[in-house]
Parts: structure tokens; sequence; C-alpha cells
């Protein structure tokens, strides 16, 4: 498997097309509950690219949050920055 953080080309043109992106997802203080991680993966189906705040009421550091979200919905992580999360996934071929 692929790393679950991105880093090289690919990671500078996806932050500098999630730089404009509103965040998809905000996670609070409950963390990665189920129905959270089903909103994310349901997002990641039609954009494969998502910006994922995490609000100031959650405890969990940032970098460990970033892996558990992306391990959890088989996507990667093009940048971590404060308390948001860029995660892309690739698309699916049909």
């Amino acid at each position: 498997m692929e790393s679950i953080f991105l880093s090289g080309k690919k990671a500078r043109e996806l932050r500098a097309e999630g730089h404009h992106l509103n965040p998809a997802v905000m996670i609070g203080k409950d963390g990665l509950t189920p129905q959270v991680l089903h909103s994310i993966r349901k997002v990641l189906d039609t954009n494969p690219l998502i910006k994922i705040k995490i609000l100031d009421t959650t405890d969990m550091n940032r970098k460990q949050f970033a892996a558990e979200l992306a391990e959890n919905t088989s996507s990667q992580v093009a940048q971590v920055l404060g308390k948001t999360i860029l995660l892309y996934r690739e698309p699916e071929e049909d």
C-alpha cells in the first residue's frame, strides 16, 4: 500500500488545488464517530480532494488524527496545516 502521507509533486499540486476549498466536514469533541467516517467516505465518493476542519474541542494529536482518517477512509493525507486536514482519494475508474 502507498504511504498515508503524500509527498513530492503530487502533494504540492493537491495542496495548491485544496487551498481554496471550504471544509466539507467538521469534526468536534466526539472525534471520529462512525457517522463522521461515513460522511467523509460519501464526500470522497464524489470529490477526490476534501478539506476537513478539526474543531478546538477535539483533543487528539492532529497528525495522528489525519493518519487515522486516511486509514479509515482509504485515502491519503495531502496536508495537515493547523487544525485543517486535506485528504485525497484516487477516483475509482469505471
